[in-house]
């Protein structure tokens, strides 16, 4: 929690009245955020956190930053919504204080709402506005491309597609640690089984690793577009949030692991009718073809099937924070192998 004296000094400078309350926001991973009230009104204060899982991508640079507030600037003024931050007293958009970045937003009166809670014609409006997003930024930061390669972390342009070998032997390492965690509980009896799962299909289905030679299409994307990142009001989403891991990735990629979040099911299946109206309006709307969000699909099959960044946060930080989404998302990985085809026509049909 910010304390009295970073707080006056934060609002001061951006020239938002004196502080009455400040709360912290409960949800999200990474960074910390608060909700203030104050004589001026209600914000949102966001304090920028290193992501420790991809310590080679600074998001608390304050060029990184100062690029994602334009961005969402730039996008705010296009028509989109975007959660875009508040300007200082000195014209800029990020306040340094003691070392730590921080910025300022109005606050957005919005919910989260699941795939689940959208209808089939809200799914399409969705894949729609993940569409112009994408198409947005193009037009936004182009030219801003140079050195970008790879900017998004694994997965990222030119990269290859994740080792069977090498997971094989994080499995190994994450079920020595499973089998030795205390208290015992059932997650880690439910993960020392879909673990041993995992190592059955990769050993299963090697073969179909994606070539590391295909080159999907790549442009700027959130990076981490899901449900905890938009706020709907009403029907209607009232705003794009968390802009931290805006890069250059494949575009098609970002609205298949969008899908899968959005429409991922308690029992770890996908609501296929509203991932292909999702998808249509998706490729309407780019232009992107078929035959790239077939890739794009096969490789983030291929991405999940390899990953398990929940436990390893269990596990190897002893975070358990991730823990309620392991479950959905470990059946997710059984279903999508057994049901490949039926997910590959929703997005390509």
């Amino acid at each position: 929690m910010p304390s009295d004296r970073t707080l006056h000094s934060l609002l001061n400078h951006y020239g938002a009245g004196d502080p009455l309350a400040c709360r912290p926001v409960a949800q999200g991973l990474l960074n910390h955020g608060y909700r203030l009230r104050t004589t001026r009104g209600s914000f949102f204060l966001k304090h920028y956190l290193d992501d420790p899982d991809r310590p080679e991508r600074r998001a608390t640079h304050p060029a990184t930053i100062v690029r994602q507030h334009r961005a969402t600037l730039r996008l705010g003024a296009l028509g989109l919504p975007v959660a875009a931050p508040l300007t200082g007293r000195d014209g800029r958009t990020v306040y340094v204080l003691g070392g730590r970045p921080y910025a300022l937003y109005p606050w957005v009166d919005g919910r989260h709402r699941a795939g689940s809670e959208l209808t089939t014609g809200q799914s399409r409006r969705l894949g729609w506005l993940l569409g112009r997003v994408h198409l947005a930024l193009e037009r936004v930061l182009a030219g801003i491309t140079a050195g970008m390669a790879g900017a998004g972390g694994a997965g990222g342009p030119g990269s290859g597609s994740a080792r069977a070998e090498e997971t094989d032997a994080l499995i190994g390492e994450l079920l020595r640690l499973a089998g030795r965690h205390r208290p015992r509980d059932p997650m880690d009896v439910l993960a020392e089984r879909r673990l041993l799962e995992r190592r059955a299909l990769l050993e299963r289905y090697a073969h179909r690793r994606p070539a590391a030679s295909a080159a999907p299409a790549c442009g700027w994307v959130h990076g981490d577009f899901h449900p905890f990142n938009l706020l709907y009001r009403g029907a209607e989403p009232a705003a794009i949030i968390d802009w931290d891991r805006l890069g250059v990735q494949p575009r098609a990629e970002e609205a298949v692991r969008a899908a899968v979040i959005f429409f991922l099911g308690p029992d770890g299946a996908l609501d296929l009718a509203k991932v292909r109206a999702y998808a249509r309006a998706y490729r309407l709307t780019t232009g992107v073809p078929a035959n790239d969000l077939a890739a794009a699909v096969r490789r983030v099959w291929w991405e999940r099937l390899n990953d398990l960044w929940m436990l390893r946060w269990r596990y190897q930080r002893l975070d358990c924070r991730a823990d309620p989404l392991f479950p959905a998302a470990a059946a997710l990985v059984v279903w999508w192998t057994r049901e490949y085809e039926a997910v590959l026509a929703a997005f390509t049909g």
